[in-house]
């Protein structure tokens, strides 16, 4: 299966309408959170985004909720929007959480969890998934521009004990088109790098 990935739009809708030529090539699409700019301009990154065709599994970043997202999503029928559920797609396994986590420094605007609260919205995650979070996991792609590791332990902790077979984030714009390795798990902070993924 052939995955295209990525993050972090921000309301670019130029980068939107280049996603939407890429996944003509892909058989599913995943997009880890941040359409838009702090709830302003996701219906109009997805009014673009929802001529992609193939399934596409998305979660929300800290900068919609999931509702918001769902509501925009609503028309587009090969959409799959996750926050603590999983889908069979394909007969692959996906598991979504999304919003900052640990909570930001940006206040009631960002979409947050506590560590705890992402402990519980995770506690479904099947064995073997693909595992699609906005935040990344603590320790692996998640360094600032300060050298700061912001990523979230609770994240991390399902990685460890639930092997997924991958795990595609974004949100620490820093660190956008890394790769890391926690186990036999590949995580990769996706961002606007559009990465291709051979499942």
């Amino acid at each position: 299966m052939k995955l295209l990935l990525f993050s972090d739009l921000h309301s670019n809708l130029t980068a939107a309408h280049r996603l939407v030529t890429l996944a003509t090539s892909a058989d599913l699409v995943i997009g880890a959170g941040d359409f838009c700019n702090f709830h302003q301009g996701l219906d109009s990154v997805i009014a673009i985004l929802q001529a992609i065709r193939c399934p596409a599994v998305l979660v929300p970043g800290n900068h919609e909720t999931v509702e918001a997202l769902r509501a925009a999503c609503e028309s587009w029928k090969s959409a799959y929007v996750l926050h603590g559920q999983a889908a069979a797609i394909n007969g692959i396994d996906f598991y979504g959480i999304g919003g900052g986590i640990p909570i930001t420094p940006f206040g009631p605007v960002s979409y947050d969890f506590s560590e705890d609260q992402a402990t519980d919205l995770l506690a479904g995650c099947p064995m073997g998934a693909v595992l699609v979070s906005h935040s990344p996991p603590k320790g692996a792609v998640d360094i600032s521009r300060r050298g700061q590791s912001l990523g979230s332990v609770a994240i991390r902790t399902t990685i460890e004990r639930r092997n997924p077979r991958l795990v595609v984030c974004g949100h620490i714009h820093d660190s956008a088109g890394k790769q890391a390795m926690i186990g036999s798990t590949p995580v990769v902070n996706a961002g606007l790098r559009e990465i291709v993924w051979e499942l």
